[in-house]
């Protein structure tokens, strides 16, 4: 069983994901009622969501226990990166929307319950920070679980030993052991996830809500492929594409199929570790890009607004729809890293032109229908970027600090 094992990590891992794709797919057009593949995916999303919490805590606590001076620098410049990514992709997305005014069919309202404001949005968050750290890693609310960390952290690096130190260096790298034979069999996760979307959805989606899909898919390939490479550039210098293209067949594709963020975590931090980044950083900023790195979020929210004012002949002027830009990007910083999240955000969103509940849920209805891409393709974006601006942000710092910022990494 070793050898075979050690066989099968030999061969590149976007290798085994390519082949367990295309086969995960013809599962489903050809067997669509082998129902049994499911347990492939459903397997390795819940084993990803298991350890992901646990994952973040442990590596956080560790980091900071054993971390020099300095470490810190860093985290200003992720952040402004993450924000400012956001930012851009609701103004591009609020473009889009204007070029191309897309309206809908409404359906039934969806039943979830949408919060009424912004100042609810903060509070959640604020309120997620305290929660009692054993509900936070049950619940994998990472706000709570990166503030607790951040605190116990801190206190081990005052008081703990060097033996102390030790252990939790050797605990977190246990887990990230753990994480390394979870993502091995990443390709047959792929395969049940693929084998799932193929034979329940098929292609009918694309017939009913086509020009929707096709003004949110845009705005997000956009976003992946100009914008944030061109943020790359102006902070870096060199051609982006390396890392980019890295990042979104490494990320991407995985968060593609899980279609949540806090699931690619674990994926997001191994990949950091091929980049050559410091653990101590990228231990908090990716999980913190899960939370607040939502280019994808932010698109789906303006652009589903706008399409809900379309509908009903709601004229949006130009100082409305900037006001909406950045009321996406506050939101999508409170969408929650899993399917679906930045929906619910919609309601809130279009009180901005007093569309009212009722019509609001329903069109967040019409986003669970197309979820199956719009949400797959929102993660990937989102996913990449979290490493994307993690890795620019340690690169960064090395330009100042002398050292060479080549994108040459192992296959």
């Amino acid at each position: 069983m070793k050898k075979i094992y050690e066989k099968w990590n030999a061969i590149p891992l976007i290798a085994r994901i390519a082949v367990f794709l295309v086969l995960g797919a013809l599962l489903g057009i050809f067997l669509p009622q082998a129902t049994f593949i499911n347990i492939f995916g459903n397997v390795f999303v819940g084993a990803l969501k298991a350890i992901a919490p646990i994952l973040v805590f442990v590596l956080v606590v560790s980091s900071l226990a054993n971390a020099g001076k300095g470490v810190g620098k860093q985290f200003s410049t992720v952040i402004v990166l993450y924000l400012a990514s956001t930012l851009l992709a609701s103004l591009i997305a609020v473009l889009a929307s204007y070029a191309f005014p897309v309206t809908l069919k409404l359906t039934e309202a969806a039943n979830n319950t949408a919060p009424s404001g912004i100042g609810e949005v903060l509070m959640t968050l604020i309120n997620n920070m305290v929660q009692n750290p054993i509900s936070a890693m049950i619940n994998s609310n990472y706000i709570g679980i990166l503030t607790w960390a951040v605190i116990f952290g801190l206190a081990m690096k005052k008081i703990a030993s060097a033996s102390t130190k030790e252990m939790l260096t050797n605990l977190s790298d246990g887990v990230s052991q753990v994480v390394r034979f979870i993502i091995s069999f990443a390709p047959f996760g792929i395969m049940g996830l693929v084998f799932n979307s193929v034979s329940t959805n098929g292609l009918s989606i694309f017939v009913d809500y086509g020009k929707l899909l096709a003004v949110l898919v845009g705005c997000m390939l956009f976003v992946a492929l100009v914008v944030n490479p061109l943020i790359i550039f102006i902070c870096l210098k060199k051609n982006p594409y390396p890392l980019v293209f890295k990042c979104l067949k490494e990320s991407g594709i995985t968060a593609f199929f899980t279609r949540s963020s806090a699931a690619n975590i674990p994926v997001n931090m191994q990949l950091c570790e091929k980049l050559g980044l410091d653990k101590d950083v990228y231990s908090i900023s990716i999980p913190l890009g899960a939370t607040i790195n939502m280019d994808g979020a932010a698109i789906t929210i303006a652009v589903m607004t706008l399409a809900a004012a379309h509908t009903l002949g709601v004229a949006v002027d130009i100082p409305t729809a900037l006001v909406l830009s950045v009321l996406a990007t506050l939101a999508a910083c409170g969408a929650s890293g899993v399917a679906g999240g930045s929906l619910l955000l919609i309601p809130m969103a279009c009180s901005l032109f007093g569309i009212g509940s009722d019509i609001a849920m329903q069109v967040v209805g019409v986003g669970f229908i197309i979820g199956v891409i719009q949400d797959s393709v929102e993660t990937a974006l989102n996913s990449a970027g979290d490493v994307e601006f993690a890795a620019t942000a340690e690169y960064m710092q090395w330009k100042k600090e002398g050292r060479e910022v080549s994108f040459k990494w192992d296959k």
